[in-house]
């Protein structure tokens, strides 16, 4: 066996004969042999002094012990935390303190409130996750007197609930903005097609500011702004009144083919859906479900309707005295008995706000809850919705994007009673809460019946891409 050749360097370094050093003891751990002759090496150097002090010092921060340990480590941090935040109280205090302290209180005192309780409320909506859905207010007629009165008329009847439904609503807005075309006079040096869309632009906005536009609303806007940008690109240019009329007749083209001809075929095809003996469940009030229902009953079939309500506004009551008088046989309860009535159902029938992109359904709130019990007792859920509702928009749940109501529309019991939560203001820690609309996922609806068939909800992408290409918006 022969021995390694070692050179003279490595024969006389220092290491040689010396122990091996762990990485935990060198990092971590006590101080080896090795480390503490270095260290006693510097403090020599440094007993004997030098010219160089900046080395001195140097050597001096190297042989002190630093923190080895997170809790050293952090108790230092505070030490240095603390002696930085008294150098600077120290820096911001006049000479003449002393004399003044007893006048005025410290600096960083803060004051405490006159209300502990409203404070602590108004905090708590501060840090709320739905502060950025607003609350509806009450039109303002005084600083908007140079909109149309019949604007004016329709943002005060949305404020306060007179027309609800989206299909209602829809042609409420259609039919306003029709008459502020038929009125509008264009100043003498522009002409009508390229004015009107500058002068209806604050009439929408006053609209959306004292009540959310649902996303049909704004799929009609969207479409009326498309024919007056038509309009305007069309050579040569079309005159004032031509265009006015125009207008006018495109409203009436929507409102009548893609609402009213609408429902009447979304009833012819949810008419084979519907079968002697069936027991149907709707949820509140929906246009085109009142008509299938109608329908339904004209053509002979035997059937049941148990509408399921939802406070504030009740609106299955006007659809359950309706019925009722059509001869149609129904019972009422409130959400609250859905399971109860769930027991003899044999499918659910509602309508749709709007059918997002992701096949999900836009509607009043308590539709999913509606819709995940039925499922959840295996009953089908068939949505009733016409095309000008699907919206290219992706939505999973029911916060991003909402509309508050009025809170004290859920406190208020009666007229004549005093309601239980009447002074819920002044309560800290209680926050009322009347969201509109919900979303219901995709997999817990059946089908969806349109006027041009009955499709899955997974469509809804397909229908419309193929619409928009076919009207051009």
């Amino acid at each position: 066996m022969t021995t390694p050749n070692l050179s003279a360097s490595a024969v006389n370094s220092p290491l040689i004969g010396q122990p091996i050093v762990s990485y935990e003891t060198q990092w971590l751990g006590t101080p080896t042999t090795a480390s503490s002759s270095v260290d006693d090496r510097l403090r020599r150097r440094s007993s004997q002094g030098g010219n160089n002090s900046e080395d001195a010092r140097g050597r001096n921060q190297l042989s002190a012990k630093k923190p080895t340990t997170k809790a050293e480590r952090r108790v230092l941090q505070e030490k240095q935390r603390a002696e930085k935040q008294k150098r600077v109280s120290t820096a911001n205090v006049p000479a003449n303190a002393s004399n003044n302290s007893d006048k005025r209180p410290p600096i960083n005192t803060p004051t405490k409130p006159k209300n502990t309780a409203l404070a602590t409320k108004s905090d708590q909506q501060r840090k709320s996750i739905l502060n950025h859905l607003e609350l509806p207010k009450k039109p303002d007629t005084e600083k908007n007197k140079e909109l149309h009165p019949a604007v004016l008329s329709l943002a005060l009847l949305f404020s306060q609930y007179k027309i609800t439904g989206s299909n209602a609503r829809c042609v409420a807005v259609l039919q306003t903005f029709s008459q502020v075309i038929k009125d509008h006079q264009p100043p003498d040096d522009a002409t009508f097609v390229r004015h009107i869309q500058k002068h209806l632009d604050p009439h929408i906005a006053f609209l959306l500011k004292f009540r959310y536009m649902s996303l049909s609303i704004r799929e009609c806007i969207r479409w009326l702004k498309k024919v007056m940008a038509d309009l305007v690109a069309v050579h040569p240019p079309v005159a004032d009144e031509d265009a006015r009329q125009m207008l006018q007749d495109q409203i009436a083209w929507f409102i009548r083919e893609r609402i009213t001809m609408a429902d009447k075929l979304i009833a012819q095809n949810a008419l084979t859906k519907i079968e002697d003996g069936d027991v149907i469940l709707t949820f509140v009030k929906s246009s085109v479900v009142e008509r299938v229902f109608l329908e339904a009953k004209a053509a002979g079939r035997d059937f049941q309707v148990i509408v399921i309500d939802s406070r504030p506004l009740l609106e299955g009551k006007n659809l359950c005295v309706k019925l009722v008088k059509n001869g149609i046989k129904c019972k009422y309860t409130l959400i609250s008995g859905i399971y109860v009535a769930l027991k003899t159902v044999t499918k659910v029938f509602m309508g749709s706000h709007a059918i997002l992109n992701n096949g999900s359904s836009y509607s009043r709130i308590g539709s999913a809850a509606i819709a995940m019990a039925a499922t959840d007792k295996q009953i089908p859920v068939i949505l009733c919705c016409e095309t000008y509702k699907f919206v290219n928009r992706t939505q999973v749940d029911s916060l991003v994007m909402n509309e508050k109501g009025d809170p004290n529309s859920l406190t208020q019991t009666s007229d004549t009673a005093t309601p239980i939560l009447a002074n819920w203001k002044q309560q800290p820690s209680l926050s009322v809460l009347n969201l509109m609309y919900d979303v219901t996922p995709s997999k817990y609806i059946s089908a969806v019946v349109t006027e041009i068939g009955i499709i899955p909800c997974t469509s809804a992408p397909v229908i419309w891409r193929e619409y928009n290409s076919y009207a051009g918006y």
